[in-house]
């Protein structure tokens, strides 16, 4: 059960990653996750069934999220659509694009060779669906962590921290918002990609509650990972990934059917966004109490230190 959730919290990993760009880098709530997580897949599994290999179809689905990402960023900066709204237009449009690429539902993959058959026939599936994950999201962590290194990388985090500030200093604040919805829906559809082969098949419905999913990770991880710096937030949403899916496996083996996964997936967030609330009421509360403490003590001492003198005046 471990090995099973660690390779798909692995692949699950670049999903978390993306929507800790946009939910966290930019402060931006992305519906378009939705949307572009099933749009991987559907490039990926459609590519693949016309010959293409595994490998050119996992980057074609990256670079089709790169491009859902361009719309919403379009419509968020460009036309000055609310974010919110902007991805949810983008995620109803791409709701009928993946019906046209697909041409029906559901779309199994048959005979084609995914990813996991690229390594040794001797390891299980769970080796090399560990392995497959490793790989993937090694790259992926890698490539983002010295993109953060860089110029465009700090003018990415300016401008979620601060957006006029950042333009005030000349750093094109729109262009940064747009290169977030990009590589963030890039990153998200390419985990729909490698989830398509995992299950082997692409299902028009598979990117109901992948939002969620994406924002139990990220919020999994930064309980078990604090951290400033970007390598520890990273590395965050990676263990958050994978012990989410972990929590999920547990669930099923409690005999939750799996049609209850959704409403797991809901309450898992709802109790991983509370527990900080409720640390910090408890933190703030013995905080104040212990300065009152310290208050009363300080008063006890003045009013003892007060007593000697008071009976020296009444004697003179």
């Amino acid at each position: 059960m471990l090995i099973s959730s660690l390779g798909q919290g692995l692949l699950w990993a670049p999903l978390a990653i993306g929507v800790f760009i946009t939910f966290r880098i930019l402060d931006i709530p992305d519906l378009t996750t939705e949307g572009s997580f099933p749009f991987g897949a559907a490039i990926a599994v459609s590519l693949m069934l016309k010959g293409q290999s595994a490998i050119v179809a996992s980057l074609a689905g990256f670079i089709a999220g790169c491009l859902a990402g361009l719309i919403t960023g379009i419509l968020d900066t460009k036309l000055r659509i609310p974010s919110l709204l902007a991805g949810i237009l983008t995620m109803t449009g791409l709701y009928s694009i993946n019906m046209h690429i697909m041409g029906k539902s559901n779309v199994p993959l048959l005979n084609e060779k995914v990813l996991t058959e690229y390594l040794p026939a001797s390891w299980n599936l769970d080796i090399q669906t560990i392995v497959l994950g490793l790989i993937v999201t090694g790259i992926v962590f890698t490539l983002l962590y010295l993109m953060f290194k860089t110029r465009l990388g700090l003018s990415l985090m300016a401008t979620g921290n601060n957006k006029d500030m950042s333009a005030a200093n000349g750093i094109n604040t729109d262009g940064m918002i747009i290169f977030g919805y990009m590589i963030s829906n890039g990153f998200i559809a390419l985990s729909g990609a490698l989830i398509a082969q995992s299950n082997g098949y692409a299902d028009i419905g598979m990117g109901i509650g992948t939002i969620v999913i994406g924002l139990a990770s990220v919020l999994v991880g930064e309980i078990f990972l604090r951290g400033h710096n970007i390598l520890t937030r990273l590395l965050a949403m990676v263990v958050g990934a994978v012990v989410y899916r972990l929590l999920l496996t547990i669930a099923m083996g409690l005999g939750f059917p799996p049609d209850d996964l959704k409403i797991l997936s809901a309450i898992i967030l709802v109790i991983v966004i509370c527990v900080p609330i409720i640390q910090n009421r408890i933190r703030t509360k013995r905080q104040l109490k212990k300065y009152l403490e310290q208050v009363e003590d300080k008063d006890d001492e003045s009013i003892t230190s007060e007593a000697p003198a008071k009976s020296i005046l009444s004697r003179d």
